[in-house]
C-alpha cells in the first residue's frame, strides 16, 4: 500500500519548493491503454484493476535551484501524470505532460522531464478556483474550474492517488528516479464546475470517459527533491506533439 506520508528523507535536496493551491483531478483508465506510454522498466500501478490518470494544476512558490539564495517568482505550473511501478515494485509517478511558465525548468530536461513552456492562469473569483493553460506554438490546453469544500480524511485510494514519494523519467535510454519529501496533503473535497481539455488526446490516451474523482489542498511548503539518479534501462519516447 502506498504511504501517507513520504518514505524517505531528503537530506541534500536539488531543488526546494512550495506546491499551493492544486486541483487533483483523476481518471480511472484501461491498462492497456497507459502501460505502451511508459519505457521499459516501468509497469502500470493499478487500484482495483484500473490503472488512474490525474491532472493538476497548481502554484509554484518558493522555487529555490541548487546553490541559489534567492527564490523564484511564483508560476504555475500543471501536471498529466500516471502511476506505475518501477525497479523492484517502487511505486511512483510518470508525467506525460507537464506544462510551466517559467523557462528556467527546462533545465530538467536533462533527466527527461517533459517541461514545456506554456500560457497558464490560476485565479480565485468567489468561491472557486480557475485554471487555464495552453502550451507555447500550440498543442494541449484546458479550462478548469472548482469549488473547494472541506477537509476529508483521506481513505485508502485518496492518498494511493495523491501521496507518491518518487517520480521516474527516462533520458538517453536510463531510467531515472528522483526522490520528494514533504508534509502529507491536506486534502479538501472538491465540486468540478467546468473542465475542457485536449491534454489526454495528445499524449495518446482515450477520452476520459468515467466521472473523474476530485481533490483540491491548499498546498505543501517545504517541499524537497532530492538528486535524480539512474535505476535501469530505460528511454525517451514521444507523443503525438513531439518529444516529452
Amino acid at each position: 500500500m502506498v504511504s501517507y506520508g513520504p518514505r524517505q528523507r531528503v537530506h541534500v535536496p536539488a531543488l526546494r519548493a512550495d506546491w499551493l493551491t492544486q486541483t487533483f483531478v483523476h481518471w480511472a483508465c484501461p491498462p492497456a491503454r497507459v502501460q505502451p506510454l511508459l519505457p521499459r522498466g516501468l509497469a502500470v500501478d493499478t487500484y482495483d484493476g484500473s490503472a488512474w490518470v490525474s491532472l493538476t494544476p497548481f502554484l509554484m512558490s518558493g522555487v529555490r535551484p541548487p546553490g541559489s539564495p534567492v527564490a523564484l517568482p511564483p508560476f504555475a505550473e500543471t501536471n498529466l501524470r500516471t502511476y506505475v511501478r518501477g525497479p523492484g515494485g517502487r511505486e511512483g509517478l510518470w508525467f506525460l505532460s507537464i506544462e510551466v511558465t517559467c523557462p528556467v525548468m527546462l533545465a530538467a530536461r536533462a533527466v527527461g522531464v517533459p517541461y514545456h513552456v506554456g500560457r497558464l492562469e490560476l485565479a480565485r473569483r468567489e468561491d472557486a478556483v480557475h485554471y487555464a493553460g495552453a502550451r507555447r506554438g500550440g498543442g494541449p490546453g484546458y479550462r478548469m474550474a472548482v469549488r473547494p469544500g472541506e477537509p476529508i480524511r483521506p481513505s485508502r485510494l485518496d492518498v494511493w492517488l495523491t501521496s507518491r514519494w518518487r517520480a521516474f523519467t527516462g533520458r538517453c535510454g536510463a531510467l531515472w528516479e528522483t526522490p520528494v519529501e514533504h508534509a502529507p496533503w491536506p486534502l479538501r473535497e472538491a465540486r468540478l464546475l467546468a473542465l475542457e481539455e485536449t491534454c489526454t488526446r495528445v499524449v495518446g490516451l482515450p477520452p476520459p470517459v468515467t466521472e473523474p474523482i476530485v481533490h483540491f489542498s491548499d498546498g505543501v511548503r517545504n517541499v524537497r527533491l532530492g538528486v535524480s539518479r539512474p535505476v535501469g534501462r530505460g528511454g525517451r519516447i514521444r507523443d503525438r506533439a513531439g518529444d516529452v
